[in-house]
């Protein structure tokens, strides 16, 4: 029996070339707003990292690839809330990108992520 390896269509490339902006490490307490069934459901959970692009995180309980939701949290002494889609989301993590956030907002979080 002979076993052929063909390479892959297209190359591996490093995780960060996926994305616009680099995340840095970054642990606050966070609140998500999401609406299901037409109730307003409210979680709570805790960053990993975050980017100018978007947020790493653990949250309670389950979120939906795609579901957009509300982002509560505290970054550098401002309360942030921005609306953000659930771009993964598994038992261990959640990542979120965001799509409303205001220049001081988006200045604010770039200066924590080193940019």
């Amino acid at each position: 029996m002979s076993v052929e390896i063909h390479p892959a269509s297209a190359p591996i490339r490093p995780r960060s070339l996926f994305r616009l902006h680099e995340r840095a490490p970054f642990s606050v307490p966070i609140t998500i707003h999401r609406l299901r069934s037409g109730y307003i459901c409210t979680t709570r959970g805790m960053s990993l990292d975050v980017s100018e692009g978007g947020l790493g995180a653990i949250v309670e309980g389950d979120l939906w690839v795609g579901e957009i939701v509300e982002v509560d949290m505290c970054v550098g002494g401002v309360a942030v809330s921005t609306v953000a889609v659930v771009r993964h989301a598994s038992r261990v993590q959640s990542g979120f990108e965001f799509l409303g956030l205001t220049a001081d907002e988006r200045k604010s979080i770039a200066t924590i992520a080193g940019a």
